[in-house]
C-alpha cells in the first residue's frame, strides 16, 4: 500500500516537474516573442501619450485605462483568433502579412521622418475637450491606432513560435497581449501623470522636493519628444527588418538580407571582442534594416502622395485650419 502511495506521489510530482516546464517554456517563448516585437512596442507606447496630452489631470488616467481596455480587446477577441487560424491552416501567408504590415511601418516612419525634415508637427491627436461625446471619440480614436499596432505585435510574436503546437501558441500568444499592454499602458500611465507628480513636489517645503518637480515638468515635453524620436526609428527598424527576413524567407528576393547578413557576420568576426563584437554587429543590421525601412517608406509615400485621397493630406492639420481660398487671403477693397 506504501508503495503504491509513493509511486502516486512520484507520478504527481512528475506531473508537476512537467507543468512547471511547461510554463517556463511558455514564458520563455513568450519573452522571446515580446522582445522581437519590441519595435512596435516602443511606437505604440510613443503614440498612445498624445492622446491624453493636454485634458484635465483627472481625466487622464480614466482615459488611458480605457484605452488600455480597448486593446487587451483588440488582441484577446480579434488579433488572436484570426492569427491563430491562419497559422493553423494558412501558414504560409504570415511572411506576407508581415510584409504588409512592415511595409505600413516603414510608411509611417516615412512618414514622421519627413514631418520633422520639413518642419510639421503632428497633430493628429484629438482636441483636448472636455465631455463624455469627445472622450469617446478620442477612446475609439486612439483604440483604432492601436488595433492596428496590437496585430503587428501580435503577428511578428506569432512568428517567432509558429513551429508551437496550437495550444502552446494559444498560451503564449495570451501571455504576450497581457504581458505587452500591461507594460505599454503602466508606461503610458507613469509618463501623463509625470508633470501632475512634479507639480505636487514644487508645493512642497523641502528645496530639494521643488527642484525635483521643476525639473519632472519641464523633462515632460522632452520626455515625450525623445519617445517619439525612438519610435520613428523603431518602426523603421523594425519594418524593415520584416521586410528584409521575409522577402528572403518567401524567396521572392534573397539579396538584400544576404547581403546585410554577410557585413553584421564580417563585422563580428572582425572585431574578436566577446560583447563588442555581436554588439556593434547587431548595430551594423539595425541600420541597415532602418535605412531600407525609410526607403521603403518614402517610395510608398510619394505613391501615396500622388494618389487622388493622399494630395494635400494632412496639410490642414498641420497647419491647425485649412488653407484661405483667394477671395479670403484678397485684401478688403478700399472705401471711398
Amino acid at each position: 500500500m506504501s508503495a503504491g502511495l509513493f509511486g502516486l506521489l512520484d507520478d504527481v510530482a512528475a506531473i508537476a516537474r512537467l507543468a512547471a516546464a511547461s510554463v517556463d517554456d511558455v514564458g520563455a517563448a513568450a519573452g522571446r516573442a515580446t522582445t522581437k516585437a519590441a519595435g512596435v512596442v516602443v511606437d505604440d507606447t510613443a503614440v498612445t501619450p498624445q492622446y491624453v496630452h493636454g485634458l484635465a489631470a483627472e481625466r487622464e488616467l480614466p482615459i488611458v485605462k480605457k484605452i488600455a481596455f480597448g486593446s487587451i480587446r483588440n488582441k484577446l477577441f480579434i488579433i488572436l483568433p484570426l492569427a491563430l487560424a491562419l497559422s493553423q491552416w494558412l501558414p504560409d501567408l504570415l511572411p506576407v502579412i508581415l510584409m504588409i504590415g512592415g511595409t505600413f511601418l516603414a510608411y509611417e516612419g516615412a512618414h514622421k521622418v519627413w514631418g520633422m525634415v520639413a518642419g510639421h508637427h503632428d497633430h493628429d491627436r484629438p482636441a483636448a475637450e472636455v465631455g463624455p461625446e469627445a472622450e469617446k471619440k478620442m477612446v475609439a480614436g486612439a483604440v483604432r491606432t492601436d488595433l492596428i499596432l496590437s496585430a503587428e505585435i501580435m503577428v511578428i510574436a506569432l512568428d517567432e513560435v509558429a513551429d508551437e503546437s496550437f495550444w502552446s501558441r494559444l498560451a503564449i500568444l495570451v501571455v504576450v497581449a497581457f504581458a505587452i499592454t500591461i507594460a505599454v499602458y503602466g508606461v503610458v500611465a507613469l509618463i501623463v501623470k509625470m508633470d501632475d507628480a512634479g507639480l505636487l513636489l514644487t508645493q512642497r517645503p523641502s528645496a530639494f522636493a521643488q527642484r525635483l518637480g521643476r525639473g519632472l515638468v519641464d523633462a515632460m515635453p522632452k520626455l515625450l519628444a525623445v519617445i517619439s524620436v525612438v519610435g520613428t526609428v523603431a518602426m523603421l527598424w523594425v519594418g524593415g527588418h520584416i521586410l528584409l527576413v521575409n522577402l528572403a524567407e518567401v524567396g521572392w528576393w534573397h539579396a538584400p538580407y544576404d547581403w546585410v547578413h554577410h557585413v553584421e557576420e564580417d563585422v563580428d568576426h572582425a572585431v574578436d571582442v566577446s560583447v563588442l563584437g555581436p554588439t556593434l554587429a547587431w548595430l551594423v543590421n539595425t541600420f541597415f534594416s532602418a535605412l531600407a525601412g525609410l526607403l521603403v517608406g518614402a517610395v510608398v509615400l510619394a505613391v501615396v502622395q500622388l494618389l487622388p485621397f493622399g494630395k494635400g493630406h494632412g496639410d490642414d492639420e498641420v497647419h491647425g485650419a485649412a488653407a484661405p481660398d483667394d477671395d479670403a487671403a484678397a485684401p478688403p477693397p478700399p472705401t471711398p
